[in-house]
């Protein structure tokens, strides 16, 4: 399911070769059953607004006979201090309010492991990253239940083996709306559901004719139920989907992917969903450790592209290797003439902590580095250089290492955690001690087990650790949470400051 190594041919660094390979095999990674049943009339978030309209008593002077009062002249006085001392004071107060909200940090829970801890525990831990968005590959029943009312921002998936049943079966769909959203909502948040995985960079006929017809299908069941506002249909791509990479303004979706591409962008468009695209910098360092630069993918500055990479086309100058490859799948999707009506989110990035001897750049130091500042920059709500007022959704993958999930070393060690909640690496996250259960059984979890430790870090305070470099994940959540709390206090005092002096409580 994470065939990724498609992605190393996609580097965002010349002189690389960009062109990727055929497809390889694909690998499942989640598969389970639906009830057949229709979706019924159920409907969320639909309310009435009543309209107060001024209705005149026949004794009652009309509006043009009513002779206004005069202030009197205290009152005058204060009522223009008054908005003088707002004048002057709000226009300096940060407009945190109208100003576009940093994207929160979404984190992908995948389940592919026969050791996990039980969500209740998966749940300290998403709180310990300040993570409020959870990406599942399934609709999970005991995770989505064990989240209920926490507002955490749910994406669901339907696996590959069901893509091309929904296309055909319009009751498929409704079924499945039925027994994994309806059962949820709104107790649980979920708010999209991404329908396979990589399925345009995959060689079956079927499912690229099956996946358009399928997302249609599911959109039009969540419409019989009233939830199209709330729950939106997309579906994740490679970044093998383009023909090249960089520069990124030269980007554009690969020939044979176009007859699919070009109606799913409208999909998209029309129902105001998101592009998914899974981006792995780790892939492009992996494949030529010896070419491009590891300060680059890292997000740190230093060594050979300490200026950073330079779009020839455009002059625009990229820090990193994510934000260049965003912004090639922009430039494709602006070729297809589809510009920027269609959001684009970071589905799947991470680096390994672990590989096989020749999987470079796989070590904890790396992971922790190119973590810790990726969820820094989510933190400050950064966008990339073609698009720096929109801050960018980013997945981290994943949760945890899984243990079952076929292929190199690195594939069993893209974990912030490990099973027993214990940290890969040290990511600078402090969290509550959890006991009572044992890993086992996928989740399962029983009592007796040894509790959570979460490492503080050697961040400290301020969140950079001595001798690493890099910015720690509490820290930059921290920080933005500091922030918001002071611009919040600041507002409030003007406020309550402005109300006295209209109110009189400033004047005897």
């Amino acid at each position: 399911m994470y065939d990724r190594c498609r992605q190393r041919h996609s580097l965002t660094l010349p002189p690389v070769d960009t062109t990727p390979p055929p497809k390889l095999a694909r690998r499942t990674q989640q598969r389970f059953a639906t009830k057949a049943g229709l979706c019924p009339h159920f409907d969320f978030g639909v309310s009435t607004c009543t309209s107060f309209i001024w209705h005149p008593s026949p004794t009652m002077p009309k509006p043009s006979a009513i002779s206004p009062t005069p202030l009197s002249t205290a009152m005058a006085l204060r009522l223009l201090l008054a908005t003088a001392f707002a004048a002057v004071l709000l226009p300096s107060l940060p407009a945190s309010s109208s100003a576009a909200a940093p994207a929160a940090l979404g984190i992908n829970y995948g389940q592919v492991a026969d050791n996990l801890p039980p969500p209740q525990a998966a749940a300290v831990l998403l709180r310990a990253l300040n993570a409020t968005r959870v990406k599942l590959y399934d609709a999970n029943a005991r995770i989505l239940t064990a989240f209920a009312g926490t507002g955490t921002d749910f994406t669901v998936g339907v696996p590959d083996n069901l893509v091309p049943r929904l296309a055909t079966d319009p009751s498929a769909a409704a079924s499945w709306v039925r027994a994994n959203i309806l059962r949820h909502v709104p107790s649980t948040t979920i708010t999209a559901v991404t329908v396979g995985n990589e399925v345009l960079t995959g060689t079956d006929p079927t499912m690229l004719r099956s996946l358009l017809p399928a997302m249609e299908s599911l959109h039009a069941a969540l419409a019989a139920c009233n939830l199209t506002s709330r729950v939106s249909v997309t579906t994740a791509h490679s970044l093998a989907v383009l023909s090249s990479s960089f520069p990124p303004s030269a980007a554009a979706f690969r020939r044979e992917v176009l007859p699919y591409m070009s109606p799913l962008l409208g999909f998209l468009a029309k129902t105001g969903a998101p592009f998914l695209v899974n981006a792995y910098p780790y892939f492009a360092y992996k494949a030529d450790p010896d070419q491009v630069d590891l300060s680059y993918v890292l997000f740190e500055a230093g060594g050979a592209t300490t200026a950073g990479v330079v779009d020839p086309a455009t002059g625009l100058r990229y820090g990193n290797m994510l934000h260049a490859q965003v912004d090639a799948v922009r430039a494709a999707i602006s070729k297809a003439n589809y510009g920027k009506g269609v959001e684009i989110m970071v589905s799947e990035t991470g680096w390994p902590s672990r590989g096989d001897d020749d999987e470079a750049g796989a070590t904890p130091e790396n992971a922790a580095r190119y973590n810790g500042n990726l969820m820094r920059m989510v933190a400050e709500g950064k966008g990339t250089p073609a698009a720096p007022g929109e801050p960018l959704v980013v997945y981290v993958f994943a949760l945890f290492n899984e243990d079952q999930k076929p292929g190199p070393a690195s594939e069993r060690h893209y974990g912030l955690f490990k099973p027993d909640g214990t940290p890969a690496y040290d990511v600078g996250v402090k969290a509550p001690a959890i006991s009572g259960w044992k890993g086992s059984g996928n989740g399962n979890g029983t009592s007796g087990g040894t509790g959570l430790v979460v490492a503080q870090g050697p961040g400290g305070a301020d969140g950079v650790g001595p001798g690493t470099g890099y910015y720690t994940v509490s820290a930059a959540t921290a920080n933005k949470v500091k922030r918001r709390r002071r611009q919040c206090v600041e507002s409030l005092l003007v406020a309550a400051t402005v109300l006295a002096m209209v109110s009189g409580l400033c004047w005897p």
